[in-house]
């Protein structure tokens, strides 16, 4: 049982699908952080100084009354909160995953078109313009007709 696990586990696709799990988390976190720290401040400062991170609505009040700063403050005094900015942030890191597997996956279709479609063979014969049968392309009379061929 143990041997059958190892040729599982050497497989190439556990191996690859392995390898992009990392690569996938990596690339999560990246993401996260040009939304968090690129995108979502200046169109915060365009909105009117929001900080879409701590954009929450209060539904019910914590044992120390708010009004809270941050949702950290938030959660800390027990409000029960709804995170709208949260939520705004994650959806925004969502496109740009979703759009960057997107492109990713367009390109390996790409790729795999490209290999599928065989070139086109140079054609070996010519038709007769007068009888419109198949002469080879170095004839010079079509063997149907007997016409003189260009």
């Amino acid at each position: 049982m143990l041997k059958e696990f190892k040729e599982f586990a050497m497989r190439g696709n556990v191996i690859d699908l392995a390898v992009g799990v990392v690569i996938g988390g990596a690339f999560g976190s990246i993401v996260k952080s040009l939304v968090d720290d690129v995108i979502m401040p200046p169109i915060g400062l365009l909105v009117g100084k929001v900080d879409f991170a701590n954009l929450f609505i209060t539904l019910k009040e914590g044992a120390t009354p708010g009004p809270y700063a941050s949702v950290a403050a938030a959660k800390a005094a027990g409000a029960v909160t709804l995170n709208a900015g949260l939520f705004i942030n994650a959806v925004v890191s969502f496109t740009i995953v979703a759009f960057a597997v997107f492109m990713l996956v367009k390109a390996l279709n790409k790729l795999k078109r490209e290999q599928a479609e065989p070139a086109a063979e140079a054609p070996t014969t010519k038709e007769c313009r007068y009888c419109l049968s198949a002469v080879p392309l170095k004839a010079t009379r079509c063997p149907c007709c007997t016409s003189q061929l260009d």
